[in-house]
């Protein structure tokens, strides 16, 4: 019964559906790039410690050099997705 209703929630096609999918799995990714970070054992799980240094990352994208901020953290952050996608599986 529960694997019925399972398959029957992922073909859901309702617009609300669809969309309430695609934001969970964005959700999900955006957990696993601070897992893939290293920042969960750096903290040991401490969520207030998490979102503090987020606020704190959002804090200076509003700064005068948010946006040169922004593009060192992208550069290396592509550097590291290129690095992961290099090392053999």
């Amino acid at each position: 019964m529960r694997r019925a209703e399972a398959a029957r929630a992922r073909s859901d096609t309702r617009d609300w559906a669809v969309e309430r999918r695609a934001r969970t799995r964005h959700l999900i990714e955006l957990g696993g790039l601070i897992q893939k970070a290293g920042l969960v054992d750096l903290v040991k799980d401490d969520r207030a410690t998490l979102y503090g240094a987020l606020l704190e990352l959002a804090y200076q994208l509003r700064g005068d050099q948010g946006a040169h901020v922004a593009e060192l953290w992208r550069r290396r952050g592509r550097r590291a997705f290129e690095a992961d996608a290099a090392e053999p599986q």
